[in-house]
């Protein structure tokens, strides 16, 4: 397993967050709600929001239907 990240996955990983986190204002959420409703640990939302960590795919299922929206909804931040 790598460890290390390539430029084009971090700068994906940011792209993700910041698109999270414009999701989750439009709904008026704060990232203590969205992890209270997602079942996340503390500042998990916070983390993926900011790029600091590549979340997993249950992660992923559980924002989706926090925010109820597909999970295909979440990516669609690139061309």
């Amino acid at each position: 397993m790598r460890n290390k990240l390539s430029l084009e996955e971090k700068l994906f990983i940011r792209d993700f967050g910041m698109h999270l986190k414009a999701l989750r204002e439009e709904r008026n959420l704060s990232q203590t709600k969205l992890e209270a409703i997602a079942g996340l640990s503390k500042n998990q939302v916070w983390r993926i929001e900011n790029g600091e960590v590549n979340t997993t795919i249950s992660n992923l299922k559980l924002l989706a239907k926090a925010l109820d929206v597909e999970i295909a909804q979440l990516f669609e931040f690139r061309d």
